[in-house]
């Protein structure tokens, strides 16, 4: 059995999650912008319940609602926010991203997701796991559609995707009318080449920022930015 991954201020279970927790995850969490306050944020894909649980820590956000599908990953979302410091705040929803934008009314102030990356040369044998995992779970363009139908007018959408699909994610989010407002190009060290691009996107269209993160400089060797921005949860990051 996994053993709970544990944070500065909470742990998380996912023995029962095919995706266990990662950099990116960590990543997004942290390096999504709270400063316009968001009153509610919602999490698509939720997996543990780890970026929620991460927003929860950082933001005064007083609805946090979590979009899960998978059965197992679902109940282990919930158990995850029940045990939380947090659990007032946290709800979790049992059903697809295409289910919940048609129900749904409410609008949210910011909305992250760690979405499943597509590789054609990466199939496991686990098809718990392909699924977490592979873009035909939720397509871009159907994970757009959906964000611009749970986004309210001033909200910002927060998302982490391969380098290599970057360029094609921000044109299709452009047909949605969704603007690059800030991006961060992550790379494992120095010489590594761009693995990750942290992207932010709103309604709103303005000169993008753009940055760049690189993890470690030598093996378990961790940057003083990256160090900054995960210092708050990772128990060994001072």
């Amino acid at each position: 059995m996994d053993k709970p991954f544990k944070l500065k201020q909470f742990s998380v279970n996912q023995d029962q999650c095919a995706m266990k927790i990662g950099t990116d995850g960590v990543l997004l969490g942290a390096w999504t912008s709270i400063q316009k306050h968001p009153f509610s944020i919602l999490d698509i894909g939720a997996g543990t319940g780890i970026l929620s649980l991460m927003l929860a820590q950082r933001s005064d956000a007083q609805i946090i609602e979590a979009l899960e599908i998978d059965d197992n990953a679902y109940e282990q979302c919930v158990e995850n926010f029940e045990q939380s410091p947090w659990n007032d705040r946290l709800f979790c929803y049992h059903a697809s991203l295409e289910e919940f934008a048609e129900e749904i009314e409410d609008q949210y102030d910011l909305i992250i997701c760690n979405p499943p990356f597509y590789s054609e040369d990466y199939k496991s044998k686990n098809p718990q796991r392909d699924l977490a995992r592979f873009q035909d779970a939720m397509p871009f363009a159907h994970l757009l559609e959906s964000v611009v139908s749970l986004l309210s007018k001033h909200g910002t959408f927060c998302v982490i995707i391969p380098f290599s699909e970057e360029k094609k994610f921000i044109e299709l989010a452009q047909d949605f009318s969704l603007f690059l407002n800030r991006k961060t190009h992550v790379r494992g060290t120095p010489s590594a080449e761009k693995k990750r691009s942290l992207v932010e996107f709103s309604f709103h269209e303005n000169t993008p920022e753009i940055s760049e993160l690189i993890v470690e400089t030598t093996r378990h060797h961790y940057t003083e930015d990256y160090i900054n921005l995960t210092k708050d949860f990772y128990l060994k990051m001072s």
